[in-house]
């Protein structure tokens, strides 16, 4: 009886709503409708008055008073490494987003939303993101692992009987999986992503030239200078902070090997990981990939020779995608179009990789 009574209600939403795939980022959050393509891409940075905890400033907005707020505003990133850190902000953020997406109609929009999530969450992290979503407005919350989407969008063939891998790293985990007929075979997901790159540059500032930096201009250094490899060209860039001596204002130049050397660890981590991850992949799938290489998907894939210091240390063809940043929202994208045919929870039956 309840089926009966549901399905024309879920057809009258379907109608009037706009279906959406979200990449819900630890530094961006991208939303993709159906029918329309990729409508948001902005930080996942939240605006709150400090003591009501009122809503000021949502995305872009609030990302520009990182460090700049007087004492009775904060701006804060409602998710670390990966997962919620604060549900009622997360949801302010989500509810944010999908009304921004939906055309003014005389019905409540309740669109189905299909979520991105890292591969290594618990049970009650998952559950933080349905509740999340669903009271942010969604009819129907469908999860899928990161990787899994990441590969559908860099278009690797994830159903067929071979090998694909797929590293995506983003701002708060790195995910790497092997995937073949459909599922995961072996998975590994690192909280060491691009957040972990500039808090590194932060700390390297310090210590070298004991200057203070901010996030910001960690993060401008390592989109204009970072590497992982050595470049076939150098480069360096000028960094401004306070000097923790003195306590002025003072900048320096730094270059381009001094951030590849700060960035030693974080890049470390995600190579042993990634040797982990196919050490523990059946022979046949590693034949496979020696064949079809590995892929790169997030913003971290743009990292500068990070494609080929992984190369380097696989001894296999390593790639970036083609747009790495949006292969998340994009893949579940395609698997929203999929909904009606795949099998009943197949976005939460092929996680069979470790952790």
């Amino acid at each position: 009886m309840t089926s009966a009574l549901t399905s024309p209600f879920n057809a009258i939403f379907g109608a009037f709503s706009r279906d959406v795939s979200i990449d819900l980022g630890t530094a961006n959050t991208l939303v993709l409708v159906r029918g329309r393509g990729i409508t948001i891409n902005e930080p996942s940075v939240v605006a709150i008055e400090r003591r009501s905890k009122r809503v000021l400033a949502i995305g872009s907005e609030a990302k520009q008073m990182v460090g700049r707020t007087p004492a009775d505003i904060i701006a804060i990133r409602p998710l670390r490494d990966g997962v919620i850190s604060d549900f009622d902000v997360t949801e302010a953020m989500l509810t944010h987003f999908i009304r921004r997406v939906h055309d003014q109609t005389f019905l409540p929009h309740r669109p189905r939303v299909v979520i991105g999530i890292p591969s290594g969450v618990t049970e009650v992290e998952k559950r933080a993101v349905k509740d999340a979503a669903t009271s942010a407005g969604a009819r129907e919350v469908h999860l899928i692992e990161e990787p899994m989407a990441a590969a559908i969008g860099a278009g690797l063939p994830v159903t067929e009987a071979v090998g694909s891998m797929i590293v995506d790293i983003g701002g708060g985990t790195t995910e790497m999986a092997v995937l073949s007929l459909g599922g995961i075979v072996v998975s590994r997901s690192v909280r060491v992503a691009g957040d972990e790159m500039d808090d590194e540059i932060i700390r390297y500032a310090r210590e070298k030239y004991n200057l203070l930096i901010g996030e910001r201009m960690a993060e401008q250094a390592k989109i204009e200078i970072g590497s992982a490899y050595p470049l076939n060209q150098e480069r360096t860039m000028v960094i401004r902070g306070r000097n923790l001596i003195t306590g002025l204002p003072e900048s320096i130049e730094i270059s381009s090997v001094e951030i590849r050397e700060a960035l030693v660890n974080p890049i470390n981590q995600i190579v042993d990981a990634l040797k982990t991850t196919i050490d523990e992949t059946p022979p046949e799938l590693v034949a496979d990939l020696m064949v079809r290489g590995i892929v790169l998907a997030g913003g971290g894939a743009i990292l500068g020779g990070l494609a080929e210091r992984l190369s380097r240390e696989t001894k296999m063809r390593v790639y970036v995608a083609d747009d790495p940043l949006t292969c998340v929202v994009r893949g579940a994208g395609q698997f929203l179009e999929m909904l009606d045919i795949l099998p009943r929870g197949f976005a939460n039956t092929n996680g069979r990789g470790k952790r």
